[in-house]
């Protein structure tokens, strides 16, 4: 039997997760129609605003991994599914401007405090269990995966 560890999964489809989808999925329209987005101040002296870390993996790799091992399914254990690369709430941003060929207008806003407490300021996957049971494939990087989404959302607006 195998089990995923899902990291920060974005990209098409996420309509469902409500408040829980993708930041690119939420600020998508408001980069837009007014070429801005907000992300969350850092309550964290290690961390300047935006440069909070997560390790964000497209939806498209994760199916790639979660089909691997339906094709091999003598492999079992728990693996951890990211990219193996935590890029910043920043790099995010940056990505989805330049997919949409808008300059970069970040605003930060305070954060929930009930979130304040608890927040993760950091996460990346370990992925070198998943490399040595087979899994060789590259991810698609952070900006040409915010891109490829970008042309997906780009054709699901309504005009």
């Amino acid at each position: 039997m195998t089990g995923l560890k899902f990291f920060n999964v974005f990209g098409p489809n996420e309509y469902h997760k409500g408040e829980m989808k993708s930041v690119v999925s939420k600020a998508y329209d408001r980069v837009i129609a007014e070429g801005k987005m907000s992300l969350f101040k850092s309550y964290n002296p290690q961390y300047k605003d935006g440069e909070q870390k997560r390790d964000f993996i497209y939806v498209k790799d994760a199916v790639d991994v979660v089909l691997f091992f339906m094709e091999h399914p003598a492999i079992n254990g728990i693996y951890n599914l990211g990219t193996g690369q935590a890029r910043s709430w920043n790099d995010l941003a940056r990505a989805l401007f330049a997919a949409v060929d808008r300059p970069a207008h970040i605003d930060y806003v305070e954060m929930p405090e009930i979130l304040r407490g608890r927040y993760q300021y950091f996460t990346q996957a370990e992925m070198t269990k998943l490399r040595k049971a087979g899994y060789t494939k590259a991810f698609f990087s952070l900006e040409d995966a915010v891109k490829d989404y970008c042309g997906y959302l780009a054709s699901k607006r309504c005009w």
